[in-house]
């Protein structure tokens, strides 16, 4: 199968980095295709954790080209942060290609950021404040600056200081505080300097890759319900992380992609605002965020947690087309004495057997619960479906069967190789 994508079939942190990783043994190239600096991405190997944000997890893997897609916004310093932190614990980037097309991220974003999450007082969509939004409005307003840009300097400096003195005119209206144009310029054109050897036509490479039958990974960042178009809007991400962004955040075409992989907790989180209907406002949910280190990766902040949503789960199959499932984190439902799966809704005492598409009905929703006896056992050092204790393997076995796709992985701890195959084991 030349190209596989990989999505959250959530609101995010399902443990993608850790499928990613895995399945990036056998492939050859691995791209991400939108969002930005937003995310992170977590893999552990042994007793070192790499902690990525813009950088494929394939960097990893000596054999793998990581990409960045023309999808993705580009957060410069934090780019070169990355990979400076990587190469000096001695893992090589200068694999790493960044499409020409990619958009960049400046500090008049930021702003912009800043200064409209605080204008929404009450109503805060949750940004991160890395300038993500503001970035992909630039985009398609057609005034955004790509990184291909950088290959003439002169005309980078230029085009920099002119969209640096027109956002700080909009910033002013606004009644924010303007950027230092100067310094602005200074410190883009030493980042443009060092991003050129980068810069490569990606569209071009990614398609060269596969038409020399060489294996394809693509990576998403945030999930399926963070969707631009998919998710809880407006509490919602700026692109597009379903599986159709794939094609449009990395120039492959649809009929290319015949993979697609959707990763879920045994769970569900998600972080700032918005309707969750399996959320836990008990000692359970404290449980979940304590044992699951339920805490972004790039913010630090606390995640809401609730029991794991089929009727979203469904939705996902839908919108994406998966093809398989990977759970991960099942390990941290080892000490519950029950546990339970959403597999339906009730709204306004009807059933309600499709996900609701608006925001306003979803925040309404009464879950509908199957209760399963908890496993209240390590499972940490479990290779096969064999090995898990009956319960647990109850609680795969009902997931899959109410998702309606097969689940191939099944994450049993944080560690690289705390996985095992899910063959659909008798319970």
């Amino acid at each position: 199968m030349p190209v596989t994508v990989v999505v959250g079939a959530q609101w995010g942190d399902e443990g993608k980095a850790k499928v990613i990783d895995l399945l990036a043994r056998d492939h050859s190239v691995v791209a991400r295709y939108q969002g930005g600096h937003n995310a992170g991405h977590t893999v552990v190997v042994g007793s070192e954790k790499y902690a990525l944000q813009l950088i494929p997890s394939g960097v990893l893997y000596d054999h793998v080209t990581p990409v960045i897609g023309n999808g993705v916004v580009v957060d410069l310093p934090t780019l070169f942060s990355e990979i400076d932190r990587l190469e000096a614990r001695g893992v090589p980037c200068s694999r790493l290609r960044v499409s020409s097309q990619a958009h960049l991220i400046f500090p008049w974003h930021q702003s912009f950021d800043a200064l409209l999450e605080s204008q929404r007082g009450g109503s805060k969509i949750g940004t991160t404040l890395k300038g993500i939004g503001p970035a992909y409005a630039d985009k398609a307003l057609r005034v955004g600056i790509r990184a291909g840009d950088v290959l003439d300097a002169a005309a980078f400096a230029s085009v920099v200081r002119a969209r640096a003195v027109d956002a700080n005119a909009d910033l002013l209206a606004a009644g924010g505080e303007p950027v230092d144009v100067d310094a602005v310029v200074d410190q883009f054109t030493v980042l443009g300097r060092r991003l050129a050897p980068y810069v490569a036509d990606t569209v071009d490479l990614l398609h060269a890759a596969v038409e020399a039958g060489e294996t394809v990974l693509l990576e998403g960042a945030q999930a399926t319900f963070l969707d631009l178009d998919h998710g809880t809007y407006p509490y919602v991400t700026s692109s597009n992380p379903t599986a159709g962004g794939a094609s449009a955040g990395s120039g492959l075409g649809p009929r290319l992609l015949d993979r697609i992989v959707g990763i879920i907790k045994a769970y569900t989180t998600r972080v700032g605002s918005g309707p969750f209907p399996t959320e836990l406002l008990d000692a359970k949910g404290e449980a979940l965020v304590d044992i699951g280190r339920e805490f972004g990766t790039v913010t630090g902040r606390r995640r809401r947690t609730g029991w794991i949503d089929c009727v979203m789960l469904r939705h996902a199959v839908r919108v994406n087309s998966l093809t398989e499932i990977a759970l991960t984190k099942l390990d941290v439902l080892d000490t519950f004495d029950d546990v339970k799966v959403c597999v339906g809704y009730r709204l306004d005492g009807r059933e309600c057997t499709a996900y609701p598409d608006r925001s306003d009905l979803l925040a309404r929703v009464e879950p509908v619960y199957e209760t399963l006896p908890g496993w209240q056992t390590t499972i940490s050092g479990c290779r096969s479906a064999a090995d898990l204790p009956v319960a647990a393997r109850q609680f795969v076995a009902l997931v899959e069967k109410q998702v309606g796709v097969p689940i191939r992985i099944v994450g049993v701890g944080p560690e690289r190789d705390a996985v095992l195959e899910w063959d659909g084991a008798p319970a």
